[in-house]
């Protein structure tokens, strides 16, 4: 098996969503607004590592992920969409453009945001290469990760922590639930897909770890970064005095608690090497997107 080339990957992501945006009935007028944030230059992590998962395993099932894949991203994006909204963070720059609601209106976002969540559902729904059981599978999964104890609740435990003093052990489960349930997702639909049910549970140990550290480099670069490295208004945090790991613990600690997940996830794809003799480590990649100047 040739090493993991994410590069690659993505390449035929990228071929397989404006494939099936253009098989699309939804109407211009929706249609723009969510290609204005589809295709607004996001670093495809969360389907990257779906993908990279069943690339391991065997590269023909790559292309029954694709759809998959895309759900995921569509959930993510409109997660971001309404994040930005006034109600929310009120962000007005998102990957270095417009925030949805600046470019278009907040009513326009919202219903964006909402096509997107719907319709994700049904790119899985409507997946007729995968069998009618791994749909459902896939399904339940990600309603779980993107829902009312997923995702969603991590969102309202994080407004609810504004202008709160909050534990270290209450800001890490925020993590785990508002960034955290995604990549869990990502790397339970790879094993869902590739028949590896056996194997979720030792996933979800790295997916933990890569989720809260993904998490801890946000906070970070929201202190430490620029607004053209980062793509979108740094500083934010403080200002919405939000919970975070610098606010909690200070830069260095922060650090330090990056590094601590950084190791975990690897330790757990030392296990999972070791358990199934496949090359997981080579997931090791993906912590390239968590470098941070120190």
């Amino acid at each position: 098996m040739k090493a993991l080339n994410t590069n690659k990957l993505r390449v035929r992501f990228e071929e397989a969503l404006d494939q099936y945006v253009k098989q699309s009935a939804t109407d211009i007028e929706l249609l723009k607004p969510m290609l204005y944030s589809l295709k607004g230059g996001g670093k495809r992590v969360r389907p990257l590592l779906l993908l990279s998962v069943l690339r391991l395993n065997q590269h023909k099932s790559v292309e029954l992920g694709l759809s998959t894949a895309i759900a995921l991203e569509y959930i993510h994006t409109y997660s971001l969409i309404h994040d930005d909204l006034p109600a929310m963070d009120n962000d007005d720059l998102r990957r270095g453009q417009p925030t949805s609601h600046i470019q278009f209106d907040e009513a326009t976002a919202i219903l964006t945001g909402d096509a997107l969540l719907t319709d994700a559902f049904g790119v899985i729904a409507e997946d007729k290469n995968l069998r009618p059981k791994v749909r459902v599978k896939l399904l339940q999964a990600l309603s779980r990760a993107a829902g009312s104890v997923g995702m969603v609740a991590g969102q309202l435990k994080d407004i609810q922590a504004e202008e709160q003093v909050i534990s270290l052990d209450q800001l890490q489960e925020i993590h785990a639930l508002k960034t955290g349930c995604l990549f869990n997702f990502a790397v339970e639909a790879g094993a869902v897909i590739a028949g590896l049910e056996a194997e979720k549970a030792h996933f979800k140990g790295f997916s933990d770890a890569f989720g809260i550290a993904y998490q801890i480099h946000n906070d970070l670069m929201d202190v430490q970064a620029s607004e053209v490295e980062t793509g979108k208004q740094t500083g934010q945090d403080a200002v919405l005095q939000k919970a975070t790991y610098p606010s909690i613990l200070g830069l260095e600690e922060s650090y330090q608690a990056l590094d601590e997940q950084m190791n975990l996830a690897e330790a757990s794809l030392k296990q999972l090497t070791q358990r199934t003799g496949r090359p997981y480590m080579e997931l090791m990649q993906f912590m390239e997107y968590l470098d941070v100047v120190r």
